[in-house]
C-alpha cells in the first residue's frame, strides 16, 4: 500500500473530532484532531537527501498526500518538517525530534533484527539509530518508524522501563489506519 485516500482520512478525522468535542480520547488534547498541510515533494526530497535516506513509501506518501501530522495515534504524529509553534504545535518530545535529525542518525543501520522485550538497559540512542520518532505515548514511551534494514517500514514501540523495543505494526499504513478505525467509547478514560 502506498497511496492514501486523503479526503477519506480527513473526513474520518472530522468525524472523530465531532464525536469527541471535549477531546476525551487519549491524545486528542495534544493533536486536537488537526491535520497540517501535506509536505511539498521538493521538501521531502530535500529531507531525504540531507539525511541520506529514502523514507518508507507508506509514510512518505502520507506526508505528501494527507498531511504532516499531528492528528494520529497516541499524542499525534510528529511532523517530518519543523514543528510550527505559530500553529500552536508544542511537543513535549522536541528533544527526541531534534536528536533524530542529527547528522547521520537516520541513515545509520537499525541495530535490531528481533524484538527486545523487557526493560532496556544502556543508552537508547544506540537502539534507535536508523529510526524516526513517529509519536509519543507518554511516560517515555515512543513509537518509531524503522528506516533501514530488514525491518524497514515497520513501526516499533520503545518502552524502556517495561516493554522493551518491539514491533507493533508491519507498516505505517496499518498503524495509522488502525487508529482511524478504532472504536471510540464515550466512557473511555484517559
Amino acid at each position: 500500500m502506498t497511496g492514501w485516500d486523503a479526503r477519506g482520512v480527513r473526513a474520518r478525522i472530522r468525524e472523530m473530532a465531532a464525536d469527541d468535542p471535549g477531546r476525551q480520547r487519549f491524545g486528542a488534547e495534544t493533536h486536537r484532531y488537526g491535520l497540517a498541510p501535506p509536505v511539498p515533494e521538493a521538501e521531502i526530497r530535500a529531507f531525504e537527501e540531507a539525511h541520506g535516506i529514502a523514507l518508507p513509501r507508506e509514510y512518505r506518501s502520507f506526508v505528501a498526500e494527507v498531511g504532516d501530522g499531528p492528528a494520529g495515534p497516541s499524542h499525534g504524529v510528529l511532523p517530518l518538517t519543523a514543528p510550527r509553534p505559530e500553529a500552536g504545535e508544542e511537543w513535549a518530545v522536541d528533544d527526541e525530534w531534534r536528536e533524530d535529525r542529527l547528522p547521520g542518525r537516520l541513515a545509520g543501520p537499525f541495530p535490531l533484527t528481533a524484538p527486545l522485550p523487557g526493560p532496556v538497559r544502556g543508552p537508547q540512542a544506540a537502539l534507535t539509530r536508523g529510526t524516526l520518532t513517529l509519536a509519543e505515548r507518554g511516560c517515555g514511551v515512543f513509537l518509531r518508524l524503522v528506516l533501514n534494514g530488514p525491518r524497514r517500514g515497520e513501526v516499533w514501540q520503545l518502552d524502556p522501563d517495561w516493554g522493551g523495543f518491539v514491533p507493533v505494526s508491519t507498516g505505517f499504513h496499518s498503524w495509522y489506519t488502525a487508529w482511524l478505525e478504532s472504536p471510540w467509547l464515550k466512557d473511555q478514560l484517559r
